[in-house]
């Protein structure tokens, strides 16, 4: 390995290592629950605690520091060319569930998703997004697979997002249009937007009021494209799963029950169970209502 190249590496592993979260704190979302209901094409934000995330997360202003997309398991990838650039960069189990991410020090990958188990999580579902869309966004997605990391789009992304007293407009507006920059290189959220972008599935579009009164929608910069931008687009819906849901607390249990315990055929033939032997009755006996 060259030395430009051992440097580059030891950045990496440093600004990846992360801190250990408050001791004893239970995690913030249900994982178990997390893996059961999230579809292909979702995506998943995590809030990081490396070095690195504590940047993205000034720079942002939002505690959403990666994206990942859900792909699901190797079996539902129907298209074999593509089942087969998955398994050139995965070789675990072919039941796990997968999703895909660009990641400082390792470029475009496919992971488990059990990798964020204990982390906190939230998926953003694209609403609405047609079979036959969805399988394009995976598609791009995957088509991405060994592509580098982006840092120099991080560095510019940074300074755009600068004030702009700082840096004047007319710099920032051009920040991107000069250096498109090397298409073999990703970072997490511009390429889940571009994936997006390829099916012309909106994210957060530039709305533009066209002299007759009506609005026109201009696709915006995948590469300005940050992991708050699925939370706050309108376009996706968010589903949380907290490690203690309030909706699913036994709520049940308050429903006005008789307080007897009866149970009825039909309406006004009911009869109430008696207790097992050994609970204050003789086992199979009933009496009527």
């Amino acid at each position: 390995m060259d030395f430009k190249g051992y440097l580059k590496d030891v950045l990496a592993a440093f600004l990846n290592q992360e801190k250990p979260g408050p001791l004893g704190s239970p995690p913030m979302t249900d994982f178990s629950r997390l893996c059961e209901e999230v579809r292909r094409a979702d995506i998943i934000l995590v809030e990081g605690r490396s070095r690195v995330s504590e940047v993205i997360k000034i720079i942002t202003n939002s505690p959403w520091t990666h994206a990942t997309i859900y792909i699901g398991r190797m079996d539902e990838i129907r298209d074999g060319s593509l089942q087969n650039r998955v398994a050139e960069h995965y070789a675990g189990d072919l039941h796990e569930q997968l999703i895909i991410e660009a990641v400082l020090g390792q470029g475009t990958i496919v992971v488990p998703l059990r990798k964020y188990a204990g982390k906190h999580l939230r998926i953003c579902r694209p609403r609405s997004l047609s079979r036959t869309d969805r399988e394009q966004v995976i598609a791009y997605a995957i088509s991405q697979l060994g592509y580098d990391y982006d840092m120099r789009q991080m560095l510019d992304l940074a300074r755009f997002m600068l004030p702009y007293s700082i840096i004047p407009r007319r710099w920032r507006s051009t920040l991107f249009e000069h250096n498109p920059g090397n298409h073999t290189k990703n970072v997490c959220s511009s390429m889940l937007a571009a994936a997006f972008d390829s099916v012309k599935y909106p994210i957060l579009p530039i709305a533009r009021m066209m002299q007759d009164g009506s609005v026109q929608l201009l696709r915006r910069n995948v590469k300005l494209n940050t992991p708050k931008d699925f939370d706050y687009s309108p376009y996706f819906d968010i589903i949380k799963h907290p490690f203690f849901n309030f909706d699913e607390i036994a709520a049940y249990r308050s429903l006005p029950w008789d307080i007897q315990g009866a149970f009825c055929n039909v309406e006004g033939d009911c009869f109430i169970p008696v207790q097992a032997k050994g609970q204050g009755g003789q086992n199979g006996e009933s009496s009527d209502l």
